[in-house]
């Protein structure tokens, strides 16, 4: 054999033996790094014997309750509504001011929205949710009466309220969140909607006091809602017990 046929050989065999890996080889492993809490929902679970009112489907220990359908939409308009629950009073506490984008989810016919708008006006608006196309065309046939312009009905979806990404500065509902059929869906989306700092503000009826005339099921304590959210990238900020019936209970996005 020639010394030009020997030459690569010569060279490769030394080349292996003088060069030195640069770290351990360490054999690989198929196991995933765990994902972040907001990222892995909770299970949940289903009962046939359970409350009358809710459908069976529980989350976090907590049973949801029936969506209250745009055939009752009246019990939302009630004139004695104001003394019982006094939404004038949360208005204010919910801190609004002009220019913002604020998100009223599980709108229904607008009682809300509407009063959220004067708030944010001239310059803001309110996005009124609901998953009813007829709660919505009662809310347009309502704002089109009083001539309220800054109020956009969005059709949401049980899993997505259809907001645009960190968009929101407020998300309030009221009497709504323990409706969700998939609560852990619904408040990522919400979350995503957000701004950096934004609010999402729950008004549950209370369910530590028994003196409150509504169904189990459509009562939440503070308990619950805390322990609902921690999964989520949200700090608890405030409760707020001042009205007569229900508490809000606010957070803010991380």
């Amino acid at each position: 054999m020639t010394v030009w046929r020997l030459l690569p050989v010569c060279l490769a065999l030394a080349a292996a033996a003088g060069a030195a890996p640069k770290a351990p080889v360490r054999p690989t492993s198929k196991a995933k790094a765990p994902a972040p809490a907001a990222a892995v929902r909770p299970a949940y679970e289903f009962r046939r014997i359970h409350d009358p009112n809710g459908i069976g489907k529980f989350y976090m220990g907590r049973e949801i309750a029936h969506v209250m359908g745009h055939q009752a939409a009246d019990w939302l308009e009630r004139p004695e509504r104001e003394d019982e629950e006094q939404p004038s009073r949360l208005i204010e506490a919910l801190k609004l001011s002009d220019g913002q984008v604020a998100a009223d989810i599980g709108a229904g016919s607008g009682y809300l929205s509407f009063r959220m708008a004067e708030k944010v006006a001239p310059t803001g608006k309110v996005l009124a949710v609901d998953i009813q196309p007829e709660m919505l065309a009662l809310l347009r046939t309502k704002g089109a009466e009083r001539g309220i312009k800054n109020v956009v009905p969005v059709l949401g979806e049980i899993t997505d309220p259809k907001l645009p990404p960190e968009a929101v500065d407020l998300i309030v509902m009221v009497d709504v969140y323990h409706e969700f059929s998939h609560p852990w869906e619904m408040t990522r989306a919400m979350v995503r909607g957000l701004k950096k700092g934004g609010r999402l503000v729950f008004v549950e009826y209370r369910l530590e006091d028994p003196s409150v005339p509504i169904k189990l099921v459509h009562k939440m304590s503070e308990a619950q809602v805390k322990k609902e959210m921690s999964i989520h990238p949200l700090d608890w900020v405030e409760t707020n017990a001042s009205l007569p019936r229900q508490h809000i209970i606010t957070f803010r996005k991380r």
